[in-house]
């Protein structure tokens, strides 16, 4: 079992839906609950979960493209005699 508090016009919706419905308190909010679920909760791919962060924390560099130069350079800075 859950509590919920709920401000007046909430109550006053859930109330008006109930008459409309000629159902319960608890099966409107058991609805709202699975149309909520079904709306938020779907299965995403990675890419959908991580969307929103691709990018954001990168050098501003080309790294994928230029790694062999980096990789050289500093091979080359290691062992300079």
């Amino acid at each position: 079992m859950t509590t919920v508090r709920l401000n007046n016009e909430i109550r006053n919706k859930i109330s008006a839906l109930v008459e409309i419905e000629k159902t319960t308190k608890s099966e409107i909010i058991k609805k709202a609950i699975i149309e909520y679920y079904k709306q938020h909760a779907r299965d995403k791919s990675p890419f959908e979960l991580g969307k929103d962060l691709f990018g954001r924390y990168g050098s501003g560099e080309t790294l994928s493209e230029n790694y062999k130069m980096k990789i050289k350079e500093r091979l080359h800075e290691k062992h300079t005699y």
